[in-house]
């Protein structure tokens, strides 16, 4: 079983990225945005929770967000050769207790693929996004600014935590969906092959 984990700034194909890796290699794909949402849909005592924290434009708790994904990667699906995570671990808390989690059942993250991409290109993907999907809030320069900046702020100490631990890949998050597929696989197959 393998457990791959995608990060990048928004805007860089993350979900576009896994969900063609959990077609090609027959991963799951994991989202944690996904998850929360369902559990919301579901109306449990959970998703109550949840659902007042995200109205609140809070983030939700990292415990909460451990024992969610706990619960998805252990549900007993057999039929799956790994787990690509995306959106998750969002800080450095949740990645060291996402290691201890695995730890304990004897696995690990083999790899962290990084879709590194330049700020101008984000900017205008983006916007081009939200226009089509109608989202007009994520289209203002200061929005997606300040979303940037926070994961940069976020982001920079699971890149060192990651590097440390010989696991991070950055991979050119700027070329064509095709060709950063290409990358990605290369990568992947390396490590299957390793």
């Amino acid at each position: 079983m393998r457990y791959l984990l995608i990060f990048g700034p928004p805007g860089a194909g993350k979900g576009t990225q896994s969900k063609l890796i959990a077609e090609r290699y027959n991963y799951k794909h994991i989202s944690t945005g996904q998850l929360l949402r369902q559990e919301i849909e579901k109306e449990t005592e959970t998703g109550k929770i949840i659902r007042t924290v995200i109205e609140k434009g809070e983030f939700v708790g990292d415990s909460l967000v451990l024992d969610i994904v706990k619960q998805e990667i252990f549900s007993g699906q057999r039929d799956i050769k790994g787990y690509i995570f995306d959106g998750f671990p969002r800080n450095l808390e949740q990645a060291i207790a996402f290691d201890d989690i695995l730890d304990s059942t004897g696995k690990k993250i083999d790899a962290v693929l990084s879709l590194v991409i330049e700020e101008n290109i984000i900017i205008e993907r983006i916007q081009h996004r939200a226009n089509i999907e109608g989202r007009l809030d994520d289209a203002d320069f200061d929005t997606i600014k300040k979303r940037i900046v926070t994961y940069h702020k976020v982001t920079e100490p699971l890149i060192t935590y990651y590097k440390s631990q010989n696991k991070y890949f950055p991979v050119n998050g700027g070329l064509a969906i095709e060709k950063n597929f290409d990358e990605i696989c290369k990568i992947i197959d390396t490590l299957q092959n390793g």
